[in-house]
């Protein structure tokens, strides 16, 4: 699908200003560890068992919290759950989906080499720890 617009993190910084909700699709302890500041967590996959599993809930929680016509900014590590992400969320039928590419650590280029800086790297708010209301398991209780 190549219908996923994507975003710097500057420009992602600047749709949450203007009232867009940045969704975190990193696993809970990956976003527990550091997060933008006022992001929600909703993973794609969670860890377990030395790897990654698909979130079976994803889609469901992503309509029930915010529904399919919400401003979404979805990002993760390094680019790729994100665009995963906005593009099962753009098939499921959201309107208003873009990815910040990079991510929180930033993208690497075709050979390894340090690409565009994520998140993290610019020196964009950040937080750590509890997110009241915020966490994924808050995501889905309100879901």
């Amino acid at each position: 699908m190549s219908n996923v617009k994507r975003v710097s993190p500057q420009e992602a910084f600047e749709l949450t200003k203007q009232g867009w909700s940045y969704v975190d699709v990193r696993s809970e302890p990956e976003f527990a560890e550091g997060r933008p500041t006022g992001s929600f967590n909703v993973p794609i996959s969670h860890m377990g068992g030395g790897g990654m599993t698909p979130n079976a809930d994803f889609l469901a929680v992503m309509e029930k919290a915010f529904g399919r016509d919400a401003k979404i900014v979805v990002g993760c590590k390094a680019g790729g759950r994100s665009l995963r992400a906005a593009q099962a969320l753009i098939g499921a039928g959201f309107t208003n989906v873009i990815d910040q590419r990079a991510g929180w650590d930033g993208a690497q280029g075709q050979f390894g080499q340090a690409g565009e800086p994520g998140w993290s790297r610019v020196g964009l708010p950040v937080e750590k720890g509890e997110a009241p209301g915020r966490s994924y398991a808050d995501v889905k209780v309100k879901a």
